[in-house]
């Protein structure tokens, strides 16, 4: 399918995990990719693997909670490309630990990273996608629609994650832009590989976060977030996509 053919799109988080596989899925339906990430090595091999396809790419080292760095990314792209059609905001961290127990620092941090870069990719983007009648694409979570164990923060920063693609959706549907999220659950990527539990974890509760069709890999995630951001998505807006195998049925 060549469903991006002549489209221009940002997708954070490109280093890696979802954002990775992202990039490549829309770089596989014709998409120009222009790849933000913080991790230079994992970046650098994105967008080589990009063009090995044939596709045209770009990597911006950002940091995506950063204000300046991500005015600095916007502009670069409109710079190098002319536009912006879609927005895909996958950088993120997960924490895990107990809530009494969690630093105001690792809270605020989780925040910054999670929110505050979708928030500003969005604010940069938007004045461009309003041009292009484009859309957006966030990362919310199965943690944003019911409880995590051990994991308030993430919770918390995928919600607001959540509540902020739906406000955009609402702010700018008369515009001709869509904003949308996908809700993963029970992906193997790096930031769910790497979880460390409190030490004294209640693993009886580990089903809650776990999917019926057992774990998928983040090239599943990908092929939603093309959908979403393609035309066979026109008519989605303000929706929270689960993709999650079954763990809220």
């Amino acid at each position: 399918m060549q469903r991006l053919k002549n489209k221009v799109a940002i997708v954070t988080g490109a280093a890696s995990g979802i954002g990775r596989s992202t990039a490549e899925r829309f770089a596989d339906e014709g998409a120009t990719v222009f790849c933000v990430d913080l991790q230079v090595g994992g970046l650098d091999e994105t967008v080589a693997s990009l063009k090995a396809k044939g596709a045209t790419a770009e990597a911006f080292v950002c940091d995506a909670s950063n204000e300046a760095d991500v005015k600095a990314a916007v502009a670069k792209c409109v710079s190098s490309f002319g536009r912006i059609d879609v927005l895909v905001n996958m950088a993120g961290i997960l924490r895990f630990g107990h809530t009494h127990e969690m630093s105001l620092a690792t809270f605020e941090l989780v925040m910054k990273v999670n929110v505050n870069s979708t928030f500003l990719f969005c604010r940069e983007a938007l004045p461009e996608l309003v041009k292009s009648k484009g859309n957006i694409i966030n990362a919310a979570s199965t943690s944003a629609l019911q409880g995590l164990p051990y994991g308030a923060a993430y919770g918390a920063s995928k919600a607001a994650c959540l509540s902020l693609t739906r406000s955009i959706a609402v702010d700018y549907a008369k515009k001709g832009v869509r904003a949308n999220c996908v809700a993963p659950g029970d992906v193997t990527t790096n930031i769910a590989n790497n979880i460390t539990f409190p030490e004294d974890g209640d693993f009886s509760m580990m089903p809650r976060i776990s999917s019926l069709t057992g774990a998928k890999g983040p090239e599943v995630i990908a092929g939603v977030i093309a959908m979403l951001a393609s035309e066979d998505g026109a008519h989605i807006t303000g929706e929270c996509v689960r993709i999650d195998g079954g763990t809220l049925a």
